[in-house]
């Protein structure tokens, strides 16, 4: 590939990220309205303790969507600052990693993707995968799951 393909290619794999991202982003931000709306709408019953219960249970929910908005909106600033544009020679946040079996962007932590029918595994730069491909160049093998993996290519 030429520099200018590796630089589309790089910047599609962050468009296509900020895109699933951003497609999370709305899904919980519409679970946590849904939450909300339930608790509000739970009736009050003869039986008291049930009212409150279904409320305390609805603000839970809503609760546990918040912190995973939160969580997700980290990993899109994270993934905004990702210089699609640079070309690496070893490994570190921003590159694409080409081993023989399996591609890595390291990026954002977004798990098996398909990108233009090609699997990719976004992988955050603080998992321990990231981290043990950290500063390997092509030519390097590395160990992971008890599999032996060369790197063919790194940019």
């Amino acid at each position: 590939m030429t520099s200018e393909e590796i630089i589309a290619f790089k910047t599609n794999l962050k468009q296509a990220g900020l895109h699933i991202i951003s497609d999370r982003i709305d899904v919980t931000k519409a679970a946590m309205d849904s939450a909300q709306e339930a608790a509000n709408s739970e009736g009050k019953s003869s039986a008291g303790d049930k009212y409150e219960t279904g409320r305390a249970m609805g603000h839970l929910e809503k609760d546990m969507y918040a912190r995973q908005l939160a969580e997700t909106m980290k990993e899109l600033g994270r993934l905004q600052e990702v210089k699609a544009d640079v070309i690496y020679t070893t490994v570190q946040t921003g590159a694409f990693v080409q081993c023989e079996e399996q591609s890595f962007f390291i990026a954002a932590g977004l798990g098996k993707q398909l990108i233009d029918g090609r699997p990719i595994f976004f992988l955050s730069p603080y998992t321990p995968l990231a981290k043990l491909l950290l500063h390997k160049k092509a030519g390097d093998n590395f160990l992971f799951n008890k599999v032996n993996t060369v790197i063919l290519d790194v940019f």
